[in-house]
C-alpha cells in the first residue's frame, strides 16, 4: 500500500475543529520537477521551431539586418526608397508614439519584412538548385564541373547546423512525368514478359489510352502537384495501406534484426532496460527536432516528414478504412509478458526512468506470476486478423468501460513492448536459427505483438532483440535509422555491468507496473479466437529463410566496377530464372524522398537487358567475355532506372495516381485495370546500412546488423530483402507462401549459387587478364634473350 499513499499528493479530514490538509512532500517535489521538465521541453521545442521556420537564416540575422536599416537612417540615407515613410503614415497616431519613435518603429517592420522576404528568396533558390539531379546520372566516380560548382552553390545556400526539420520548405516537389514518358516506359518493361501478339496488344491498349483517357486524368494530377505538398504520397498511405481490409500482420509489416553476431548481455530485464532507455533518448531529440538531416552525398537534404510519427502512434481500424492517430507528451508504455498487459510509467521526477530503473521494472514484470484475465491471452491478435471484425469488436466491446481505458493506453503508448519467453537469434551451427528469429519477428505467435502500434519492441529471453513495424505511417529506411541509433547507444554508450546488468543504482522508490484491466464477454472472445485463427492460419502459410553471404561483398563488387544493388539485382534474376524457368514481374523498392513527403517508387528490375543476362548465363553457346558484356549492360541499364526512379520519373506511382483519379471520375480504363493488376511474383527491397555511421565496421567488425525482411507480396511470390554490410558481408531474407511451389531455402541457394557465378565471370576475365600480361612478359623475355644472342654472334 506504501505506492497507492505515494500516488497522493494531499489528504484531508474533516474535524468539528476545522478541515486539516496534510501534504506530501515527496509528490508534490514530483509534481513541481515534472512540470519544470514540461515548459523546459515547451522551450526547446519553441526554439527549435524558430529555428526551423527562419532557416536558412538565423534570428540573429533579423538583428543585423535592423541594425542595418537604422545606422542607414541615422547616416540620412533611406535604402526602402520611400517604403519607411509610407508605413510611418499608416501608424495609428497616439501620444505614446513620438514622431521618432514611428520612425524606429517603422524601420524595425519594414527590416523585418526585409528580412523575411531575404529568407523566402534563399529558399527559393535552394529549392531551384535541389530541383537539379543532372549529377545522379553522372558515372560512379566521375563528377563535372557544372556538378562541383552546383554542389558548391547547395552548401552556400543551406545553412549552418540544421536540424531534422530545416529543409522541408526548401525541398521541390514531386513532377509528374509526361503521359509519354511513363507509357514508353512501361510498355518497355514489359516487352520480356509477354510474347508477340500479347504485347501488341498491350501496345495497342496503351496507345488508346494515351490518346483518349490519359490527358484528362493528367490535368488533375496536375492540379493536385501544384496544391498539395506531393502528388502521391496520401493517395499511396490511403488506398495502399490504410483501405485495405486483409490482416496487416505478415501482408504489410516488417521486421528489423539485432545485431548478427553479438549479443551484450543475456539478462532479458536489462536489455529491455537499455534499449528502452536509448529509445527515450531518441525520441527526445526527435521531439525536438534535434537529429541531423539525412543528405545524400552530404550535400543534398532528404525529406523527414515520416520521423513525426514515429512515436505515441498507432493504426485504429475502420468499418472501411483505418485512420493513423498520432498522440503528442504521452509517458507510459504498455508490456506485454505470458499474455498480460501492463502500463509502466517512464518518467520519475520529471526525468526518464534511467536503465538500471527500467530492468527493475521490467524484472518485476517477469517475475509476476498472476494469470492473464479472461480473453486477454489473445486479445492482440485482433490487430492479426481481417480488419472489419476488428473495427466492428472495437465499437462494440472497446468503447466504454475498462476495456476503453485499457485500449487506450495501448493505443496511445509511446510504444508496444513485448517480453518474449522465446530465445532467438542468429547461430551458426543451427541452420534455421535466422529462419525461425524472422518468422517470429513477423508474426510471432499471432496474440503477441499489437500489430497496429507504429512499432513493437521485441525482447527474448536469451538477450536478442528486433522489430515489428506497421508500414502505413512511414517505410524501412525510418525505422533502420531509428534502429543504427538504438544500438549504438545500446552498445557503446550504455554499456552493462559484468554481471550483465544496466548500470547504475536500484530505485527503492519506483510503483511497480500495474496490470491493465479486461471485462472481456464470451461474445467478444469469440471474435478474438477467430481472428487468431485466421492470423495462425497466414503465419503457418509463410516460409522464411535467412543467408547470411560471407563470400564476398560491396568491397569485391566495387573492384569489379559495378553497382553492387544491380550486382544483386540481377543475381536475383538469374536465381529466379533458374527456380522458375522464367521471368516475372519484378518490384524493387526506391526512395524519392529528395522531394517534400516522398516515400517510394518501384524500380521494374526484369528488362530487356536483364533477361538477355540471364538466358545467356544458361547458354553454353555463350562464352564469358559475351556474358560479362551483357551483365555490364544489363547493370547500367538497371542503375539508369533506379536514378530515373529516384528522380520522380519512375512509372508505378505515376500510373497509380491516374488509375485513382480515373476511379474518383468514374472512368473505366481497360489499361490501368491491366496495368494495376499485375502481379509482383518478385518483389525486393534493399535495406539501409550505415545512416548514421556510429559505428566504425572496420574496428569492430562484429557489431553488424542482420537486416530485415517482410512477407511475400503475391501468394506465388517470393519476397526477398537484403541488406550490404561494411565490404565484406550481405545478407538475404527470403519469404514465400509454403502451400505453393516454391522453397524459401531452395530460392536462397539459388541467389548464393548466382551471386558466385557472376563473380566467376570477373575471376576468368582478371584470369584472362593475368595469363595476357605473363604471356607478354614472356614474349618481351624470348626478345631480350634472343637479341642478347644475336649481340654475342
Amino acid at each position: 500500500m506504501a505506492e497507492a499513499h505515494q500516488a497522493v499528493g494531499f489528504q484531508f479530514t474533516v474535524t468539528p475543529d476545522g478541515i486539516n490538509f496534510h501534504l506530501s512532500r515527496e509528490v508534490l517535489k514530483h509534481i513541481y520537477l515534472s512540470g519544470v521538465t514540461s515548459w523546459r521541453k515547451r522551450a526547446i521545442q519553441f526554439k527549435n521551431g524558430i529555428l526551423t521556420g527562419v532557416y536558412p537564416a538565423s534570428p540573429s540575422s533579423w538583428l543585423f539586418v535592423v541594425i542595418a536599416i537604422m545606422s542607414s537612417i541615422y547616416a540620412r540615407l533611406d535604402p526602402s526608397l520611400g517604403m519607411i515613410d509610407s508605413i510611418r503614415k499608416m501608424l495609428p497616431v497616439s501620444d505614446y508614439l513620438t514622431s521618432q519613435s514611428q520612425t524606429v518603429l517603422s524601420a524595425i517592420l519594414f527590416a523585418t519584412g526585409l528580412w523575411w522576404s531575404l529568407i523566402l528568396l534563399l529558399r527559393f533558390t535552394l529549392k531551384v538548385l535541389l530541383s537539379y539531379h543532372g549529377w545522379i546520372f553522372e558515372p560512379h566516380g566521375k563528377m563535372s564541373s557544372s556538378t562541383r560548382l552546383w554542389m558548391s552553390l547547395v552548401k552556400m545556400f543551406s545553412g549552418r547546423r540544421p536540424l531534422l526539420y530545416s529543409f522541408q520548405a526548401s525541398l521541390p516537389r514531386l513532377p509528374v512525368p509526361s503521359i509519354d514518358d511513363t507509357i514508353c516506359r512501361y510498355l518497355e518493361s514489359v516487352r520480356p514478359l509477354l510474347d508477340y501478339d500479347q504485347y501488341k496488344n498491350m501496345e495497342i491498349v496503351a496507345n488508346e489510352f494515351k490518346k483518349d483517357q490519359a490527358p484528362r486524368l493528367q490535368k488533375y494530377l496536375w492540379l493536385k502537384s501544384w496544391w498539395a505538398s506531393n502528388y502521391v504520397s496520401d493517395w499511396w498511405e490511403e488506398y495502399i495501406y490504410l483501405r485495405g481490409r486483409s490482416p496487416i500482420m505478415v501482408n504489410s509489416n516488417f521486421y528489423t534484426m539485432d545485431l548478427l553476431y553479438m549479443i551484450p548481455t543475456h539478462r532479458q530485464a536489462a536489455r529491455a532496460g537499455n534499449v528502452v532507455h536509448a529509445l527515450l533518448q531518441y525520441r527526445r531529440k526527435l521531439e525536438r527536432g534535434e537529429h541531423i538531416p539525412m543528405r545524400a552525398l552530404g550535400v543534398v537534404p532528404m525529406c523527414s516528414s515520416q520521423y513525426e510519427r514515429m512515436f505515441n502512434t498507432a493504426r485504429i481500424p475502420g468499418i472501411e478504412t483505418d485512420c493513423v492517430q498520432h498522440m503528442r507528451n504521452r509517458k507510459h508504455l504498455v508490456v506485454y509478458h505470458r499474455g498480460r498487459f501492463f502500463k509502466l510509467w517512464l518518467y520519475y521526477g520529471g526525468r526518464h526512468l534511467l536503465p538500471s530503473e527500467l530492468e527493475q521494472q521490467f524484472q518485476c514484470i517477469l517475475s509476476d506470476t498472476s494469470e492473464p484475465q479472461p480473453g486477454e491471452l489473445k486479445l492482440a491478435s485482433l490487430t492479426a486478423g481481417n480488419r472489419v471484425p476488428w473495427a466492428k469488436a472495437r465499437q462494440k466491446y472497446f468503447s466504454e468501460g475498462v476495456n476503453k481505458t485499457s485500449l487506450d493506453a495501448i493505443e496511445t503508448a509511446a510504444f508496444f513492448l513485448t517480453l518474449d519467453d522465446e530465445a532467438h537469434g542468429y547461430d551458426p551451427d543451427r541452420a534455421e536459427s535466422m529462419d525461425l528469429y524472422a518468422k517470429s519477428l513477423l508474426h510471432g505467435k499471432c496474440f503477441d505483438r499489437w500489430f497496429d502500434k507504429s512499432f513493437t519492441l521485441v525482447v527474448y529471453k536469451n538477450g536478442k532483440i528486433g522489430v515489428n513495424a506497421e508500414h502505413s505511417w512511414a517505410d524501412a529506411p525510418i525505422i533502420g535509422h531509428m534502429w543504427e541509433d538504438i544500438l549504438a547507444t545500446d552498445y557503446f554508450r550504455l554499456g552493462y555491468t559484468e554481471e550483465g546488468h544496466c548500470k547504475g543504482d536500484i530505485n527503492k522508490g519506483l510503483a511497480p507496473p500495474s496490470r491493465l484491466q479486461w471485462d472481456i464477454p464470451k461474445a467478444c472472445q469469440e471474435v478474438i479466437e477467430h481472428s487468431y485463427l485466421i492470423a495462425k492460419d497466414l503465419a503457418d502459410d509463410v516460409d522464411f529463410h535467412g543467408c547470411v553471404f560471407e563470400e564476398f561483398g560491396k568491397g569485391l563488387i566495387k573492384k569489379c566496377r559495378t553497382s553492387p544493388d544491380a550486382f544483386i539485382q540481377l543475381a536475383l534474376q538469374l536465381a529466379h530464372y533458374r527456380d522458375k524457368g522464367e521471368f516475372c514481374l519484378t518490384y524493387e523498392a526506391s526512395m524519392t524522398r529528395m522531394f517534400r513527403e516522398g516515400r517510394t517508387e518501384t524500380v521494374r528490375s526484369c528488362t530487356i537487358e536483364s533477361t538477355a543476362f540471364v538466358q545467356a548465363m544458361e547458354d553454353t553457346a555463350y562464352t564469358s567475355e559475351q556474358r560479362l558484356a551483357l551483365f555490364r549492360k544489363a547493370a547500367e541499364k538497371h542503375q539508369n532506372m533506379y536514378r530515373l526512379a529516384m528522380t520522380g520519373a519512375g512509372i508505378d506511382r505515376h500510373l497509380f495516381c491516374l488509375y485513382i483519379v480515373s476511379k474518383l471520375l468514374d472512368i473505366e480504363s481497360p489499361f490501368l485495370n491491366q496495368v494495376l493488376s499485375e502481379p509482383w511474383r518478385l518483389s525486393t527491397s534493399q535495406t539501409p546500412q550505415q545512416q548514421l555511421n556510429l559505428v566504425d565496421i572496420q574496428k569492430f567488425p562484429k557489431y553488424v546488423g542482420a537486416g530485415g525482411g517482410f512477407g511475400p507480396v503475391a501468394d506465388d511470390g517470393y519476397g526477398v530483402s537484403y541488406i550490404i554490410v561494411g565490404e565484406n558481408l550481405i545478407t538475404f531474407h527470403v519469404s514465400n507462401d509454403s502451400l505453393c511451389l516454391q522453397d524459401s531455402h531452395r530460392f536462397g541457394q539459388n541467389i548464393r549459387q548466382a551471386m558466385l557465378d557472376i563473380r566467376e565471370l570477373f575471376s576468368l576475365k582478371e584470369k584472362a587478364l593475368e595469363y595476357h600480361t605473363i604471356y607478354k612478359l614472356h614474349l618481351c623475355c624470348l626478345h631480350s634473350l634472343t637479341k642478347g644472342q644475336h649481340t654475342a654472334i
